[in-house]
């Protein structure tokens, strides 16, 4: 458990916005330890893997969508799936656009540490004092009347399988720093026996 480590990115909304140290200070002053991070622009193919969406998915979210569209009663002129499609077509238009941040963080849990700061997917409904509540203000709503992407500002891995697959798409095996950070002693440190003299 105090190796857990887990994906974060600082999306193309949050580099320009200027967030990347507060959202950095955030998960820093938890304990957990920075092990890897780089600017990137994404590529199509690095986005696409990220999301890693099958037909049943596409099917399922593009029903949604269809079913809304025709109680809006506008037009379905596609298949449910190329709406689903469109989902993912849109992040990946997002993520393309600019510069994100990818970082690796390990500890305790890193994984439920890192969610719990981040906060809800959709910034709108994010509690105060996560890093979507305090920083933006986009909404689903607002996003699909623009026909585009969510955007809110970080990605975090949600389950620890997840952040393996997700850190092989962005980080190679030794850009991951293995090393020894000092405030681990008093975080896992049992007995605190190595602090006085």
């Amino acid at each position: 458990m105090k190796k857990e480590q887990t994906y974060v990115m600082v999306k193309p909304d949050g580099v320009q916005r200027g967030l990347i140290g507060e959202i950095i200070k955030r998960i820093e002053r938890t304990g957990l330890k920075l092990v890897a991070l780089k600017m990137v622009v994404p590529t199509e193919d690095q986005c696409w893997q990220h999301y890693n969406k099958d037909e049943n998915w596409f099917l399922e979210k593009g029903t949604k969508v269809a079913n809304s569209k025709k109680e809006a009663g506008d037009v379905v002129d596609r298949e449910p799936v190329e709406y689903g499609k469109d989902i993912v077509r849109a992040l990946v238009k997002f993520m393309t656009s600019g510069p994100v941040i990818a970082m690796v963080w390990q500890g305790n849990q890193a994984v439920g540490i890192v969610k719990k700061l981040v906060g809800g997917t959709e910034p709108l409904t994010s509690d105060v004092g996560t890093i979507r509540g305090d920083f933006t203000l986009d909404s689903y709503a607002l996003s699909t009347a623009d026909g585009r992407a969510v955007r809110n500002l970080i990605h975090c891995s949600d389950k620890p399988e997840e952040a393996v697959r997700e850190m092989n798409i962005w980080f190679n095996e030794n850009e991951i720093v293995k090393y020894r950070l000092i405030a681990e002693q008093v975080l896992y440190d049992v007995n605190l026996d190595g602090i006085l003299e």
